[in-house]
């Protein structure tokens, strides 16, 4: 159907080098997108390598999203790329774990800047572009955790709340402007980060428990939700967390 036809549109999607990120950012290319992926390092140029192809061109820019300078230079890179942006994944994020009462302000300032300030940063710069032709797509990848506040990850958890907030906060302004800013919130996926989760019986086994579809998520479950949330199918979707959890919040 051509609402969820992505063809001739230009994306930018961040951490879009492994995991959840590169299959989204394969999912964009399929449904016809134009694509720069950023990461934080060289990985990010053969993920995007992998994926090109002569149909929809897929590019690759490193960022280190820690720094609000390398941010917006990756950003200008990406636009002087494609010539111009129709949508915006923010994807990119980190996790540290300690207890709270231990938490280093250093580690809370890092995934702050990364989960939640290179968002806005991005989301603003985009912003700008889409808001002057009346129409983009901005989808800020958000979590569990910015429906509950999980355990020795404070700043994770403030992190993930705040992309929640700031999706609805952007939303508000720019929704009668013709630019949709909506969030995906995952459940737990299958990927790297959640090995040492399904490697531990007791706690793989207290997870499944929890979600009714009976299994974990994979990157492939999330690229439905990105499509309609980055194409036609959805101008009429605006400031929503979309969870895609196999059931887990409603149980």
């Amino acid at each position: 159907m051509n609402l969820f036809d992505l063809k001739g549109r230009k994306a930018i999607i961040t951490g879009g080098s492994r995991g959840l990120g590169k299959g989204m950012a394969k999912g964009l290319h399929e449904a016809g997108a134009e694509v720069v992926v950023m990461g934080t390092n060289k990985n990010v140029l053969a993920a995007a390598e992998e994926l090109d192809s002569p149909e929809a061109r897929v590019y690759g820019v490193i960022a280190d999203f820690r720094d609000k300078e390398s941010t917006m230079a990756a950003f200008h890179q990406a636009i002087g790329i494609l010539g111009d942006i129709d949508i915006l994944v923010n994807n990119a994020g980190t996790q540290i774990r300690h207890p709270s009462e231990e938490f280093p302000v250093e580690d809370w300032e890092t995934v702050l800047a990364v989960n939640l300030t290179s968002a806005f940063i991005l989301s603003q710069m985009a912003g700008r572009i889409m808001l002057k032709k009346g129409r983009g797509k901005i989808i800020n990848i958000a979590s569990l955790l910015s429906f509950s506040g999980g355990y020795t990850v404070p700043a994770y958890a403030a992190s993930k709340g705040g992309i929640a907030q700031m999706t609805k906060a952007l939303s508000n302004e720019w929704a009668s402007r013709g630019v949709n800013v909506n969030g995906i919130a995952p459940g737990y996926m299958d990927t790297d980060n959640t090995k040492a989760l399904k490697a531990d019986p007791v706690r793989s086994r207290q997870i499944l428990e929890r979600i009714p579809a009976g299994r974990w998520g994979t990157p492939e479950d999330l690229v439905g939700a990105l499509i309609f949330l980055a194409s036609d199918a959805s101008n009429y979707v605006h400031g929503t967390i979309l969870t895609v959890d196999g059931g887990w919040m409603g149980r």
